[in-house]
Parts: C-alpha cells; structure tokens; sequence
C-alpha cells in the first residue's frame, strides 16, 4: 500500500523526535524528512512533493506557520497541513486558510487519533503526480487539467526559432541520431527520461524542471548545460528560462490581430507567437 509522504516541520527538535515516534506506526504514512523553516520546507516539497506537512506555528527565518499556510493555499495538489501550537488562539484562522487539522502540543492518544482519522480521509482523495508516460498516449479527456506558459518572442527571436524550427524539420527526414536518455533523481530512485519524451525544459534558480507529457522532474542541471547537451537533438532555447523540443510542436492556431500561435504538447504547454508576416515562412517549413 503507499504512504503518504510526511514532513516535520519545526525548530524544535525534541518535538520532532516526538513526532517521529507517535507516526511511526502509522501504516498510511511515512516521515520522509524534517525541516525548521518554512523555506526549506518549500523546498523540498518541490524535491519530494509530500502528501502531509505537520507545522509549528512558530518557524526560523522569519516565516510562521500560518503564513506557510498562506502560501500553500492556493496550490495545486497542496499536501495536507496539520498545524501545531501551544494554545487554541489562531484555530480559526488556520482553518480559514484551509488546515486539515490544528492541534494543542502535545495531544493526546485520543486527539492524535482524531488527526489521523483526518489524513487518512485526505489520502483516500488524495492523488500523486504519475509515473511519466509518453506524450502520444497522453489521455485527450484530461484536456481541462492543462497548463499553459505562454512567451512573448521579439523580431531577432522569431527569426532564430524559425530557422531552429527549419533544420529541426529537415533532420527529422534524415536518420535519427541514437537514443539517448536523461538521468534525474526522483524519490531516491534514478530515472531515465528519454529524450524524445521531454517536452521543455525550466529554469529554476540553479536548477532546472524536465517536463514530460504528465510529470516535472526537478534536476541538478543548470539550463545552459542542458541545452548544450540537448541542442543537437533538436531542443532550442526560445526564451532565457525556457529549453523547448522542437518535435514537440503540435499545433498552429490563429489570434486576434492577424498572429498565429505555435503551440507545443503536453499537459503543461507552452505557446510561442508568430507574427503575420512570418507565418507564410513557418508554413514553407512545415511544407503546407
């Protein structure tokens, strides 16, 4: 059976001893961590994407727990938020902000109990990322769950992704270079991701996001090693944050104001402008 994945988040590292030991014989969940600050805990929720935070109210670096609660709200797929406090006086409030439960530490046998009937009530709802699949067999019912990025491209931009776009288009006619496949750490476990699979690649911070067709992969890479390694497998760099496959191109659509939009697959899409008097170009590379 899996396990919600659980973070202990607080300064206090006798509670988190304490906490370690009431959960650990919990059969529906699995402490996977600890932090002191809401920070970290971002973090690694983006490393790990846990089910449950169990939060003191009181975090280091200048960031509360209710605060933390604030961020997470509106995020989709957010893990369940169990607040910890010494008395009942921000109850209200963290159930506005949508807290699963807020507990008087340290809780009772009985009280703990009703919090675990609470998550294990949000884990039958609850729904983890998939594995990744390829993006052909992507189910075209999930349409509404889409994401979409949309960047704007200046003159010099248009111009270089059309011409990347072209002998992207031209070397997919010749033989194609052999298979090769990504390495990204998720979970504890190694996964390869090959390339024909990854739809864009982000950058964030030091770091970058792979996406697949279903999933993100955080990595270690910085973008530009990416897109030296991927560039001549038809990846382009179409704006400063985002790494693009050029064979995932899926579609042309027409906007208001005479523009067409290239769109790439995927749940999470991006879409790239192209103004009105480069589209007969763009048709002659795609040969219609």
């Amino acid at each position: 059976m899996s396990k919600l994945k659980t973070l202990l988040l607080h300064p206090d590292p006798e509670v988190r001893a304490q906490l370690r030991r009431m959960l650990a014989d919990v059969p529906f969940l699995q402490v996977l961590g600890e932090a002191v600050s809401a920070f970290e805990g971002l973090e690694l929720l983006e490393h790990v994407g846990y089910g449950a935070f169990f939060v003191g109210l009181d975090l280091d670096e200048g960031v509360s727990g209710m605060e933390l609660a604030q961020m997470l709200r509106g995020r989709k797929d957010r893990p369940a938020l169990v607040l910890l406090s010494e008395d009942e006086s921000k109850a209200y409030a963290a159930f506005e902000l949508g807290a699963l439960d807020y507990i008087i530490w340290p809780p009772s046998e009985e009280r703990l109990e009703m919090t675990l009937e609470k998550l294990r009530d949000f884990k039958a709802r609850y729904r983890e990322v998939p594995e990744p699949s390829d993006w052909r067999d992507a189910d075209a019912g999930e349409a509404t769950s889409e994401e979409t990025l949309r960047l704007a491209l200046d003159e010099d931009e248009q111009e270089s992704f059309l011409a990347a776009l072209k002998q992207a288009w031209d070397s997919s006619h010749k033989s194609s270079p052999e298979i090769e496949k990504l390495a990204v750490t998720q979970d504890g476990k190694t996964i390869l991701i090959p390339y024909t699979q990854i739809i864009f690649v982000e950058a964030f911070e030091d770091y970058s996001y792979v996406h697949t067709s279903g999933q993100k992969f955080l990595t270690s890479h910085r973008l530009k090693n990416l897109e030296d390694r991927l560039e001549p497998h038809r990846f382009f760099r179409v704006h400063r944050k985002f790494l693009v496959n050029l064979d995932m191109v899926t579609e042309i659509a027409s906007l208001p104001g005479s523009n067409f939009m290239l769109r790439t697959a995927g749940k999470t899409r991006i879409e790239l402008p192209i103004s009105r008097r480069r589209i007969a170009k763009l048709k002659q590379i795609l040969g219609f």
